[in-house]
């Protein structure tokens, strides 16, 4: 006798609702091992592989590779129990392995999971996610014949229909997520007419999507001024989704919600850089310039707490943050990520250093986790490695402040009365004026400019 078994996408914690599929790591009749990754999927913040909580036989996958699906839509069925000795799993009658409850079909089925996401395991029953279906579904159903590929159910084949009385009037509409209402919301659409193809009727993304599509009126070449300068040529469409996506939502939320200013100063880093290699010349780890940025950040910090700070507009107030967990901004292949030093305020320079080597050989290879990309209080962004001087960059929300390094390059400065070729680099803080006003703004990136100068100041923090 054999259980199949249904295994969603779980919740990969942080606050996320989705997740692209990237690459499967199993095929339909494959044997898995508990806790095994069955598939590696892309979030708005990294690249995650996802173990499987149930050892048996794979029946089924649904979604195909760059298929987008939603947190709890089901990923794969695996058969689980007695195999014939073709190795299939055995047919079974459903109404023989359905329990009263999910969590007593999947406690007879499995041993327990020791790799549980947020979200699903086999254990604690009672921390399960709220459905949002009316009926809890039974875990166990009768064994399917392995196919070659399900048909994913976040991308159904054929376009839902508005079906006009869907849903009582005035009554809830059964969706997957607050995701889903919103966009409805966003492009006119009455939920109540649309026919969901999940589970029980239940609204998925896709079927907004594409009842949206159904619906919208045709463009012609001419209607967009982009095409009509291109002769009337259809422009590539690239989307808004993954790590690109989440970076234009933080952006345009940052400009919509943020009041920032920019202020901005030369300093003189001839000093910073004969320091810097008098410490690699002694031997020892190498210690990295943006780790004593870092350093004078976190300085600069303790006597301007203002600025690691983020603002609570439901309470309306002003939360100043005891701990920096620095963001330092970084391009790899997939987009802008900012990993995140925690506790940065608290590690020397050497340690700096290899955290910020950690994460960026991290954040190259696509591997950070979530938690690696959140949480942080204060950004550091060195865009002086792309040849440029100067920038006003978009304040990452919810922090209150990014301090931009640009290039160090020679230039005639007036140095001790007399002209001289110094090594010169432009720094600028945006700032979020709720926080503070422009005299501790000034203050700061004083205070940085002056440590930049002098490294020796820094001597009285240590």
């Amino acid at each position: 006798m054999a259980q199949v078994l249904e295994f969603k996408l779980p919740d990969l914690g942080e606050g996320l609702t989705e997740a692209e599929i990237v690459r499967w790591l199993v095929a339909v009749g494959d044997v898995v091992a508990i806790d095994q990754p069955v598939v590696e999927v892309e979030t708005a913040k990294a690249m995650v592989e996802v173990p499987c909580p149930y050892g048996g036989v794979v029946t089924a996958r649904f979604g195909e590779e760059g298929t987008e699906l939603p947190v709890g839509a089901p990923l794969i069925t695996v058969a689980v129990g007695a195999m014939e000795p073709s190795g299939a799993p055995a047919a079974t009658d459903a109404s023989a392995t359905r329990s009263s409850t999910t969590g007593d079909a999947t406690a007879d089925a499995t041993e327990s999971s020791g790799n549980v996401l947020v979200g699903y395991g086999t254990g604690a029953p009672a921390a399960r996610r709220r459905r949002i279906r009316p009926a809890a579904p039974a875990t166990a159903v009768s064994a399917p014949a392995p196919a070659p590929l399900a048909v994913p159910a976040a991308a159904p084949v054929q376009a839902p229909v508005l079906a006009p009385g869907h849903g009582a009037e005035g009554g809830p509409v059964a969706v997957i997520s607050p995701l889903v209402r919103k966009l409805a919301r966003e492009n006119g659409l009455d939920l109540r007419r649309l026919t969901g193809s999940g589970p029980d009727g239940l609204i998925l993304r896709a079927d907004v999507e594409q009842a949206v599509r159904a619906t919208a009126a045709p463009v012609t070449p001419q209607a967009t001024p982009a095409a009509a300068a291109a002769g009337g040529a259809q422009g590539e469409r690239v989307p808004l989704r993954g790590v690109r996506g989440a970076v234009a939502d933080k952006l345009s939320r940052s400009r919509r919600e943020i009041p920032d200013a920019t202020c901005w100063v030369d300093a003189d880093a001839t000093e910073l850089m004969a320091a810097r290699a008098a410490m690699n010349a002694s031997g020892g780890p190498k210690i990295s310039l943006l780790a004593l940025l870092a350093r004078i950040c976190t300085a600069a910090l303790a006597r301007y707490p203002e600025l690691n700070s983020t603002v609570d507009l439901d309470a309306r107030e002003i939360v100043r943050l005891s701990e920096v967990h620095l963001g330092f901004a970084a391009q790899t292949e997939r987009g802008l990520v900012v990993p995140v030093v925690k506790d940065a305020h608290s590690r020397s320079a050497e340690s700096l250093t290899a955290e910020f080597a950690r994460l960026t050989e991290a954040a190259r290879q696509g591997s950070l986790t979530p938690a690696e990309l959140t949480g942080g209080t204060f950004t550091l962004n060195n865009y002086g490695v792309f040849g440029v001087d100067g920038s006003t960059p978009i304040i990452n929300h919810p922090e209150a402040a990014m301090l931009g390094v640009g290039r160090i390059m020679p230039k005639p400065w007036v140095h001790q009365g007399e002209l001289a070729v110094r090594q010169v680099v432009q720094l600028s803080l945006t700032f979020d004026h709720r926080v503070c006003d422009g005299g501790t703004a000034g203050g700061f990136l004083r205070y940085v400019a002056d440590c930049v100068e002098h490294p020796s100041v820094l001597l009285r923090t240590l």
